[in-house]
């Protein structure tokens, strides 16, 4: 497997990971578990920045002129990083609509 992929496969585990995390936040707010609901979106937060974290180290090799090889699986995982940062911020929402009511 090349770094490329390794990077790639990096960064969908730990954006998958937020995502879960995400989701849980909102089914512990729905249960009115508001600290268990926070914990889960600080989790969700601490996951989508690791993946970022390589998103980024894979932006600034570009940037020094370190061409990329694009593949399928890198794509999927910029996919699934960007969803899964709009699922956290969602959930934050989310979690505040049930806090109110």
């Amino acid at each position: 497997m090349d770094n490329i992929t390794e990077i790639a496969f990096q960064i969908i585990l730990y954006a998958g990971n937020g995502r879960s995390n995400a989701m849980e936040a909102i089914q512990e707010a729905k249960e009115g578990n508001f600290e268990e609901a926070d914990r889960k979106l600080v989790e969700a937060g601490e996951e989508l920045s690791k993946a970022h974290g390589y998103q980024t180290k894979l932006i600034q090799a570009e940037a020094n002129g370190e061409s990329t090889q694009v593949n399928v699986i890198l794509i999927h995982s910029q996919d699934h990083l960007m969803n899964a940062m709009t699922v956290r911020d969602l959930a934050t929402e989310i979690v505040e609509i049930y806090r109110i009511k």
